[in-house]
C-alpha cells in the first residue's frame, strides 16, 4: 500500500475513534451545566480541530497532539479558517482548554500536557491575535 492510502486508512480510523470521543466530550460538558449553545460551539471547534487540522497532513490523535496548539491557533487556523477572528481564536482556545481537561479527566493526558496546554495558550495569545491582525491588514506583505 503506497503512503497516501496508508495515511487515508489512518484518517478514516482516526475520525470513527473521534466521533465517540466527540460525543463523550458533548456528555462531559452537558454535565458540567453548560448551555446546549456553548456545547455545540465547543464540539464545532474541537471538530474542526481534531478532523480537519490534526489529519490535514498527518494522522494524529488528539491525546497526543497537546502541543500541536500553537501552531493550530497561532498560525494554521488564521490561514484556515476563513472566519478567523480575535473572538474565534479566543473561543478556541477556550474549547481546547476544556476538550484537553476532559481528557485529562478521562486519563488521555498527564497533568503536564494539560498545564503546558494552559500556560501555551496563555503566553501564546497575545502573539496569535498581533498575527491575525497583520494577516489581516493587506498593507502588511510579511505577515508572519
Amino acid at each position: 500500500m503506497i503512503d497516501y492510502e496508508k495515511y487515508e486508512e489512518e484518517c478514516k480510523e482516526i475520525k470513527k475513534s473521534n466521533e465517540k470521543l466527540l460525543d463523550e466530550f458533548e456528555a462531559w460538558l452537558k454535565s458540567s451545566g453548560l448551555s446546549e449553545k456553548s456545547i455545540n460551539n465547543h464540539a464545532e471547534n474541537i471538530d474542526f480541530y481534531i478532523n480537519e487540522y490534526l489529519l490535514y497532513e498527518d494522522a494524529a490523535e488528539a491525546k497526543d497532539s497537546v502541543h500541536a496548539i500553537g501552531m493550530f491557533l497561532g498560525y494554521w487556523f488564521i490561514k484556515k479558517a476563513m472566519w478567523g477572528s480575535q473572538s474565534t481564536i479566543k473561543a478556541n482556545a477556550a474549547s481546547l482548554k476544556k476538550f484537553y481537561t476532559f481528557l485529562y479527566e478521562k486519563g488521555d493526558i498527564e497533568k503536564d500536557d494539560l498545564t503546558h496546554l494552559k500556560e501555551m495558550i496563555k503566553e501564546g495569545m497575545p502573539e496569535w491575535l498581533a498575527t491575525l491582525r497583520r494577516y489581516d491588514n493587506p498593507s502588511i506583505e510579511n505577515v508572519w
